[in-house]
């Protein structure tokens, strides 16, 4: 491809916003929660100068945020670069019709491990002090705080809006 092939490549979604038929805010936000809080797993992606890593995790998803608990791992090479990250969260099913997923983009803090909001991840992922303190390695939590959402969904063509939606959020 030249270079204006990958820009135009690269403008495809940001063209179709413009004219795309778009859902209530209040309406979106209740959709992205809703798929949001019945699944567990995301594949979180971040990136430094000299490193590219997704890595499947589970997550729970409480405020707003997402929280992802992580032994370690190279992630926190790049995050220690840049805490700009995506993570994606979708639907396993391949059957046309039938696409469902949610694609983020955020910012990602390592929350303090003496911390109440660390405590209160801990509590909600069913971590007690107990557990915790007789795993055999520190668990990390990795907060992240979406400044974008898209949001896919076949079946909301059925009710009259593309099926791409988005949302953005502040950080």
């Amino acid at each position: 491809m030249t270079p204006d092939e990958f820009d135009e490549a690269a403008r495809y979604w940001t063209e179709k916003e413009a004219t795309s038929a778009r859902m209530p805010r209040e309406e979106l936000q209740q959709a992205i929660d809703a798929f949001l809080g019945t699944r567990g797993v995301c594949a979180l992606a971040t990136a430094s100068s000299d490193l590219v890593r997704c890595t499947p995790l589970e997550y729970a998803y409480r405020d707003g945020r997402f929280w992802i608990f992580s032994e370690g791992g190279l992630k926190f090479h790049a995050l220690k670069e840049s805490r700009n990250v995506c993570l994606a969260v979708f639907n396993p099913s391949y059957e046309f019709g039938k696409l469902e997923s949610v694609q983020v983009t955020g910012i990602a803090e390592i929350v303090d491990p003496t911390g109440e909001e660390y405590e209160r991840a801990a509590k909600a992922r069913g971590f007690s002090g107990a557990v915790l303190e007789r795993m055999r390695t520190r668990l990390h939590l990795i907060e992240v705080t979406p400044t974008r959402i898209d949001y896919l969904s076949s079946a909301l063509r059925k009710r009259g809006f593309d099926a791409r939606q988005w949302v953005e959020l502040r950080p």
